[in-house]
């Protein structure tokens, strides 16, 4: 009986590089920029010029993770973002709740390393835990809380891919604060002041999922210095980083995370009410995947604008 060959990180992501790139014309063979669209934000892929275009589906490449999740379309969407800028489009992740080890999650980033991506765009839909944020603000990530790696379930545990980066590599400097300061100046040209649409910096949260977050672990990530919470991206900015990719993530506030504690059965303002009523109080900000889709797609456009203008400016010229 044979045994199982397990192939390392670096022989899995070749295998994935050597099947995309045999089926991209020589213009799109080295995309500058590789855009990670989140839930209900997959209509970034839009933006890519359909003239010079390639999409490979996510089950089509080896060792690529399959999706289960509905809004994630699952194809890498290969072509000239805004006419000009070689661009690569993720149109949905996998995620560490479906089951998919942290490795799997992270595994396109390696490939995106091959094909000397300078840098990644990362987006999400999340839920606010500062209180300053409203739904459809737009959150421009400057730091991460990342409770399971400190605990271990890290993507860069276990031998070190020295092709790759570093075996400790550091993260104060994950957000690129040039990229930062970019998206800022963007901002004031591309979106229009009349949607009242927010800017802010924050602090992400990564949570395992699939669950939302109860209103105590809410409280909790806020009190540690988080401003959303979601279930995807840390892993994929640390992979990253340990590549020597620059990061650039922003985050969609889809719904506002529940912060006060859960009524008593003993407290005197619930008594004598109904089953219904009691239900209604418990109801009162609960999030949904629908309602973050429907969050999402009502601020696509403005995160698109916002994405393509950055990523024109920063590339289109060189």
């Amino acid at each position: 009986m044979e045994l199982p060959v397990h192939l390392s990180v670096l022989e899995k992501s070749t295998e994935a590089f050597n099947f995309i790139v045999k089926r991209l014309p020589d213009a799109l063979k080295a995309p500058r920029v590789a855009i990670v669209c989140g839930s209900g934000l997959g209509g970034l892929s839009e933006t890519i010029d359909k003239e010079l275009r390639v999409e490979i589906d996510y089950a089509d490449i080896p060792h690529f993770p399959q999706l289960t999740v509905a809004g994630h379309a699952g194809k890498l969407v290969f072509g000239l973002l805004d006419k000009k800028v070689p661009a690569v489009l993720m149109v949905g992740r996998a995620h560490y709740y479906e089951g998919h080890s942290i490795d799997q999650v992270t595994f396109p980033i390696r490939v995106f390393k091959l094909l000397q991506i300078d840098t990644v765009v990362l987006t999400n839909a999340a839920g606010g835990l500062n209180p300053d944020y409203t739904v459809g603000d737009i959150v421009l990530l400057n730091d991460h809380l990342f409770l399971a790696g400190l605990a271990g379930n890290h993507p860069l545990r276990g031998p070190n891919s020295e092709e790759f980066g570093p075996r400790f590599p550091p993260l104060s400097d994950a957000y690129d604060l040039d990229l930062r300061r970019q998206v800022h100046e963007a901002w004031e040209k591309v979106i229009d002041p009349v949607t009242k649409r927010r800017l802010h910096e924050g602090v992400y949260a990564f949570a395992g999922g699939p669950s939302y977050e109860t209103r105590a672990e809410c409280r909790m990530l806020r009190q540690l210095g988080a401003d959303v919470v979601g279930m995807s991206t840390v892993p994929e900015i640390v992979v990253a980083r340990h590549c020597g990719i620059r990061i650039l993530a922003f985050s969609l506030v889809t719904n506002n995370a529940v912060l006060s504690p859960v009524p008593r059965g003993d407290d005197h303002l619930i008594q004598g009410r109904d089953v219904k009523e009691l239900d209604a109080i418990l109801q009162e900000g609960k999030a949904n995947h629908e309602e973050v889709l429907e969050a999402g797609r009502s601020a696509a456009q403005d995160m698109q604008r916002l994405v393509v203008h950055v990523v024109s400016d920063i590339f289109g010229n060189l």
